[in-house]
C-alpha cells in the first residue's frame, strides 16, 4: 500500500467518486455528508472549503475538528485490508471513510453506519 500516494492525493479528487458511488445506489450527497461529518467533525461550510482548496488526505484527517469517539467500532475488511489492523493511523483513517461510504452505498441503516 503507497501511503504516501494516498496521503497526497487530494480529498477533492475522491470526493466525486464517493458522491457517484452513494447517489448511484440511491443513496444522497446529503447523507454522504452527514458520515463525513460524524467521522470528522467538519460542518458544511469546512466541507466545503476543504474540497475547494484540494486539501490532500492527511491534511483532511490532520484538521478536523474531531475524529468520533466511535471510529474504533468501525471494523471489517476494506480493500483487501482488515481496519483494525491498519497500523498507519492516516490510512485507517481513510480506510474508515471508505467503509462508511461503502455501507452507504450498500444501503445500511444510517443509525447502524454512524455506530448508534
Amino acid at each position: 500500500m503507497d501511503n504516501t500516494r494516498v496521503f497526497r492525493m487530494p480529498f477533492a479528487s475522491v470526493y466525486p467518486h464517493y458522491v457517484t458511488k452513494v447517489e448511484k445506489k440511491g443513496r444522497t450527497k446529503e447523507e454522504l455528508h452527514t458520515v463525513i461529518h460524524w467521522l470528522t467533525g467538519y460542518d458544511e461550510k469546512a466541507l466545503k472549503k476543504v474540497i475547494a482548496d484540494k486539501t490532500d488526505f492527511e491534511t483532511f484527517f490532520a484538521k478536523a475538528p474531531r475524529l468520533h469517539p466511535n471510529v474504533g467500532l468501525i471494523t471489517g475488511m476494506i480493500c483487501g485490508y482488515r481496519i483494525e489492523e491498519i497500523e498507519d493511523p492516516i490510512m485507517r483513517q481513510v480506510r474508515y471513510l471508505d467503509k462508511l461510504v461503502d455501507e452507504l452505498a450498500k444501503g445500511r441503516a444510517m443509525e447502524k453506519i454512524l455506530r448508534k
